[in-house]
């Protein structure tokens, strides 16, 4: 009887032991398919930097081409814009000492006025409200006011 259950236990549990083995096969099968994660990360981080670099040397191309276009000797220089409405824009620029007064509207510029004299003084660099409100507003103090109970 002894001899029977021992032969009855190992017999249970050979087709378990040759299972074990065949999953062990397969988990080794697997991780020999299985792509290398430290080459993969590797591999996609290189590839990143090389884009990176030539969206910068782009970038620099680009910038070193439009100084190739010829000397600006700025000829051409904005002196005032409004916002007259959400698109719509008047600007007041200067060329050979004429200002020019146009009219900017999503569909085209028109030219409004011809200024044979300047109306403003482009060489006046403090000029403006903006720089004087900002120039008394530093002057002040920056606490808030103090509170009486």
């Amino acid at each position: 009887m002894g001899r029977s259950l021992v032969a009855a236990v190992v017999t249970g549990m050979l087709p378990l032991s040759l299972a074990a083995q065949e999953t062990a096969q397969q988990a080794r099968e697997t991780a020999a398919r299985a792509p290398d994660t430290l080459g993969t990360l590797l591999s996609l981080g290189v590839g990143l930097l090389a884009v990176v670099a030539i969206i910068y040397g782009c970038a620099w191309l680009i910038r070193r081409m439009n100084g190739m276009t010829g000397i600006n000797n700025h000829a051409i220089r904005v002196v005032s814009v409004l916002a007259i409405g959400a698109r719509e824009r008047i600007a007041l620029i200067e060329v050979g000492g004429q200002q020019i007064l146009l009219g900017i509207t999503p569909s085209g510029i028109r030219t409004l006025q011809v200024f044979e004299t300047p109306v403003v003084d482009t060489n006046d660099a403090g000029g403006g409200d903006f720089a004087r409100k900002l120039q008394a507003m530093i002057g002040k103090s920056w606490s808030a006011p103090e509170r009486k109970d």
